[in-house]
């Protein structure tokens, strides 16, 4: 029995979920920093708070992954997941910014840094089970386009959660004005429409897309084991949550390469997130590294937005021509030529004579951006069991939170003590951390490949 092969269309809405989770994300990434800091925290002090999104994410989305390979009721397999994640993600989203309102119980910047919490801890519930439904859902032959076109809608809902403050301000009127401690209503008036956008979007893939039954499932997997494309496995014993360490200990070796490769590419992102703001602000604009609520400093935050916006729009293009791409030169080459692009873009913000020069920079990392989401999955479905497709895909992220981890730790006392508070190292840490991703990327097997070669 094979999978059915699927239209254009009916992978769009399978992955348009994706749209509105990143869209959160996007606002998430362009603000948290700029909230945290309008809410007293010290620009060293930014990724330790930021520390809390690859924590989520290393202790969520592996009991995700087991879980919803084990689970299949009348509302499907993934879908729960990710309908239940996309509700708690909006709350998380209305509330970031107004923690405020929460001052009369606890400091505006622990209930901002706990908002923060249930946001990433929410979008790790909703965004393992989507990766998985891409691997469970499409044939080999379709699951680079399948990734891409998650990749392309990942792109339009950053783009448009990252430009939003912007737009609101400049186009619809909406003050970016505040005093001290305030956030500026442009920035709560975003946060709460990406709430609702992600909760319809969830919606739409969730009404529109079947899921494979466990017993289809079961048929795919001997038919791959035949063919040779997956690793044998011994049979499995009553399953619980402690096997988690046990597949973890007998991951595919494609899946140990990779692992490498993630862990440079998510420690220059997770550099850049943190730091953009403050590093943009002090190298462009000129301003001091305390300055966090001066009118140049929200148009400086506000400006961030359009150049993540940028990145992602460029990403959501480029999602669309990796296919082709990758079938001419192959998977592996692909994505090592554009994190040498993102590398050099983030190396290039260095010598930017004004802010608006900056949009070239961020080509570059749209185009490494758009190839982190795609290709690492698309190289790595093809070597993993579709029973254990979820739980894979939740051991797969600790190579993405694992670096953002270590990031998060030595990534202010970096810019406090060896760059003397000058942030723009730390993205210049990042550019040299997606070329070596580069360079590991050839050391990786890609088994479907080797299987159609």
């Amino acid at each position: 029995m094979e999978k059915r092969r699927l239209s254009f269309w009916e992978i769009w809405n399978m992955s348009f979920g994706f749209l509105g989770i990143q869209m959160g994300f996007a606002l998430q990434n362009a603000n948290a920093s700029r909230i945290l800091q309008i809410f007293g925290a010290d620009v060293h002090e930014l990724s330790w708070f930021w520390i809390i999104a690859p924590l989520m994410g290393l202790i969520v989305q592996p009991i995700i992954g087991h879980y919803s390979d084990k689970t299949w009721g009348r509302f499907g397999r993934r879908k729960p997941y990710f309908l239940v994640g996309a509700i708690l993600a909006s709350v998380g989203l209305i509330l970031m910014p107004q923690a405020e309102i929460f001052i009369a119980f606890l400091p505006a910047l622990w209930v901002g840094a706990g908002m923060l919490m249930i946001m990433d801890a929410s979008f790790n519930i909703a965004m393992e089970p989507f990766r998985a439904l891409v691997g469970d859902n499409l044939r080999t032959d379709q699951r680079t386009l399948g990734f891409s076109v998650q990749t392309a809608l990942i792109g339009f809902g950053a783009v448009i959660g990252s430009w939003l403050p912007y737009a609101l301000h400049h186009w619809f009127g909406v003050s970016n004005e505040t005093s001290e401690g305030a956030v500026p209503y442009n920035l709560i008036l975003s946060f709460i429409i990406g709430a609702a956008v992600l909760v319809v979007s969830i919606l739409i893939t969730v009404v529109s897309t079947k899921e494979y039954s466990p017993e289809e499932l079961e048929s795919f997997e001997e038919e791959m084991a035949h063919s040779g494309s997956i690793e044998n496995e011994s049979e499995e014993k009553k399953s619980s949550l402690f096997d988690i360490f046990e597949d973890f200990r007998k991951m595919p070796t494609t899946m140990r390469q990779l692992s490498w490769v993630q862990f440079f590419s998510w420690f220059g992102l997770f550099g850049m997130w943190v730091f953009a703001t403050p590093a943009i602000a002090q190298h462009i604009y000129g301003l001091p590294f305390t300055d966090s609520s001066s009118s140049t400093y929200q148009n400086a935050g506000d400006w961030i937005g359009i150049l993540f916006g940028v990145y992602n729009l460029v990403s959501a293009f480029y999602a669309f021509g990796l296919p082709y791409i990758a079938k001419k030169i192959g998977r592996k080459r692909t994505h090592a030529m554009s994190l040498i692009i993102g590398g050099l873009g983030l190396l290039s913000i260095y010598i930017m004579p004004n802010e608006n020069w900056l949009i070239v920079s961020m080509i570059g990392v749209g185009i490494a951006w758009s190839s982190i989401l795609a290709m690492p999955y698309a190289i790595l479905a093809g070597s993993i069991s579709p029973k254990k497709m979820g739980v894979y895909m939740g051991i797969f992220n600790f190579f993405i939170v694992i670096p953002q981890i270590i990031n998060a730790l030595i990534g202010g006392p970096l810019v406090k003590y060896a760059y003397d508070n000058h942030a723009i190292f730390a993205l210049m840490m990042s550019g040299v951390s997606f070329i070596i991703a580069a360079a590991l990327v050839f050391k990786v097997k890609d088994v479907d490949d080797v299987v159609q070669s």
